[in-house]
């Protein structure tokens, strides 16, 4: 007998149009299902996420294709990605035998299924299912044996679990009966390319061959029920997240990473700002949370959950789909609660790190605005006056606005604005901060080393905007920024360095909407090419050193290696903390946090401290001003002699500069 076999053995053709009868049933409940989410989404308002249709379809397929998001989550992403690839081979599969049976053979008298061919789709499928069988029993040990933290379970998914376990194992049952009553008897040969059904078929070999085709008819109808439940179940479970996670993969924005919805101040029509009921949030905000699979990862990243802090990545997004799905007008911020809202530093690592794409950060900020525009919340005093002081003298501390420059007198600035090669945007911390002057001071005597000619707003300067934005004020962001975009196009400016990540992605990216349309770029990146071109001459010494991402470099615009090449330009010898890179891990001053104090739990910046130290490093190098405060103050409530030194970038490359 040659190596192939015969479609919908012991079932019979004519079992063909109940079994695709009992399938259009299947779908039509999953489409249903899908009808009902969809109103849900629909709840949101417009967004348009269906631009770069061509570009959004590769990255949905690649995505999808190579699971390359959920396969690098640790523990459970990599058993996570076999399943859904044995999955997908099963199904392809199956989608062959169809076209065999009921299109090639009848209609075109053509046998795919036999030879060598027919050979390797048996073992490939026989293998897939194995795989999906030992990656489902690996998810399951570790989601209700081991139960790490976080990852939360429900009697749904042990139902779900029972569930695919019962269609894979059922389908090597059939594939055994099927086997030990053909193959095994007349071809055993071929039956060895299926070596999980042969097992199977071993078991039953003893039975007689009546038995064997009346156990298999009925396991077959069984199996098929399954399946077809399976199939119907996918729109009212988690397992939705089959379709919204790649879904996800399509709608992900397209503008850069930090990207805020925009706001209409203007808009005399509009009678509320923000987002403080269901119908506030975009469409895809509640897309987002039938995404969402409950993994549990974006909450073992978050440094406030992390740090005590009453705000959960996770329990947002699923607040936010019990809110969605209520039919009594549940409140939105209450039951996301204030404190959780507050809690945010909008460092994105619950972003970074999501599997299925979910945006954490808009649907805080959006709810910020509300509390703040709408209602004059802040998360505490602290922030409410600092947010006044940049309102009346364009800087937090509430100090002269006229002696922001002050810091740059007798140091080598150009006065020639229009000439200089760049406009440095010295920042709040920097322009009056003691401790970050010095960082100033050192970026200014990097560029004159260098020959960069440098020109400074001074007085005309305020705060860019960020924290305030972040915290929810979008109405002091636009003063300031506006009146910033000014008093730079009046300077003719070519090109804008700062030191500053927040100031950074501000002006980079946020003030592009407003019309500013310069390039900028942070000084570690710019005191990198000034090295590489040989315009900075260094004269290295030997250090042992520590790096701290700022999220706002790292993962906001993925700036990882040029600031450690930086410091290994200058002596430092490395050596990297465990959270490092676009897994690093936050001070506590980013979303606005700068401005409000840290009450609840443990100070972000202390564990920070803590995960420095153990590296044994001297040195904790930053390159943020709102890090090196952060680390300045730990270390002052800290008691003893630091043993770190907390350096701003600049620091550590002025101290290098070789002397004319």
């Amino acid at each position: 007998m040659g190596a192939t076999r015969e479609i919908y053995w012991n079932i019979g053709h004519g079992a063909v149009v109940a079994m695709y009868l009992l399938a259009l049933v299947a779908v039509g409940f999953m489409a249903q299902g899908f009808r009902q989410r969809l109103a849900l989404w629909r709840k949101g308002k417009p967004l348009d996420r269906a631009d770069h249709p061509a570009a959004r379809v590769s990255r949905m397929l690649a995505d999808i294709i190579s699971q390359r998001k959920v396969a690098r989550v640790p523990e459970g992403g990599v058993p996570h990605a076999m399943l859904f690839w044995a999955f997908l081979l099963l199904f392809a599969g199956t989608l062959l035998v169809m076209a065999q049976a009921d299109l090639l053979t009848p209609l075109f008298r053509i046998n795919l299924l036999s030879g060598d061919f027919y050979r390797l789709f048996s073992l490939v499928l026989d293998l897939a299912g194995l795989l999906a069988l030992v990656a489902l029993g690996v998810l399951a040990t570790r989601r209700f044996v081991l139960r790490p933290p976080g990852l939360e379970s429900a009697p749904a998914d042990v139902a779900i679990h029972l569930l695919l376990f019962g269609v894979l194992f059922t389908g090597f049952v059939v594939e055994g009966f099927r086997m030990a009553a053909t193959e095994l008897r007349s071809n055993p040969e071929l039956a060895l390319w299926s070596p999980v059904g042969y097992l199977f078929a071993s078991l039953f070999s003893a039975m007689t061959a009546h038995a064997q085709r009346v156990a298999h008819v009925a396991l077959w109808w069984f199996h098929l029920l399954l399946g077809l439940g399976f199939i119907a179940l996918i729109p009212r479970t988690k397992l939705r997240h089959m379709a919204t996670t790649s879904g996800n993969s399509y709608f992900e924005p397209h503008e850069p990473k930090g990207t805020l919805a925009p706001v209409d101040l203007d808009d005399e029509r509009a009678e509320r700002f923000g987002a403080s009921a269901i119908s506030d949030l975009f469409w895809k905000d509640l897309f987002d949370a039938d995404a969402c699979m409950k993994c549990g990862r974006c909450q073992q990243r978050c440094p406030a959950w992390l740090t005590g802090k009453p705000l959960s990545p996770m329990k947002v997004i699923a607040d936010i789909r019990e809110v969605a799905e209520a039919e009594n007008g549940k409140p939105l911020i209450d039951t996301v609660s204030r404190d959780a809202i507050w809690s945010c530093t909008t460092c994105g690592a619950c972003e970074e790190t999501c599997p299925a794409s979910i945006e954490h950060v808009g649907k805080i900020v959006e709810m910020r605005r509300s509390l703040v525009l709408m209602e004059g919340e802040f998360p505490g005093d602290e922030a409410r006056r600092a947010c006044d002081a940049i309102e009346i003298n364009g800087n937090p501390f509430g100090l002269a606005q006229a002696s922001r420059g002050d810091w740059a007198k007798g140091l080598p600035l150009s006065a020639a604005k229009a000439e200089a090669e760049i406009l440095y945007f010295t920042g709040c911390y920097a322009s009056y901060d003691p401790r970050n002057r010095k960082v100033a001071a050192s970026f200014a005597r990097i560029c004159d080393a260098a020959g960069v000619t440098v020109v400074i707003l001074g007085g005309e300067e305020r705060c860019c905007g960020e924290p305030a934005r972040k915290l929810g004020n979008e109405y002091l962001y636009r003063m300031v920024a506006e009146s910033n975009i000014a008093a730079i196009r009046a300077t003719g400016a070519r090109r804008i360095v700062t030191a500053c990540p927040h100031c950074f992605n501000t002006l980079a990216r946020d003030y592009r909407e407003l019309g500013l349309d310069l390039p900028v770029e942070h000084h570690s990146t710019f005191i990198r090419r000034l090295v590489g071109e040989g315009r900075l001459k260094l004269n290295p010494a030997s250090f042992s050193a520590t790096y701290h991402d700022s999220c706002y470099l790292a993962r906001y615009q993925n700036i990882v290696e040029d600031p450690r090449l930086v410091v290994e330009a200058a002596g430092g010898r490395l050596a990297e903390m465990a959270w490092a890179g676009s897994e690093g891990f936050c001070c506590g001053a980013g979303g606005g946090r700068i401005l409000a104090e840290e009450r609840m739990g443990t100070p972000m910046v202390d564990e920070r401290l803590r995960q420095a130290k153990k590296t044994g490093a001297s040195t904790l190098v930053v390159a943020c001003p709102f890090c090196l405060s952060m680390f300045e103050d730990g270390l002052k409530r800290q008691p003893g002699t630091p043993e770190l030194a907390p350096l701003d970038l600049a620091e550590v490359v002025a101290r290098s500069i070789v002397q004319p």
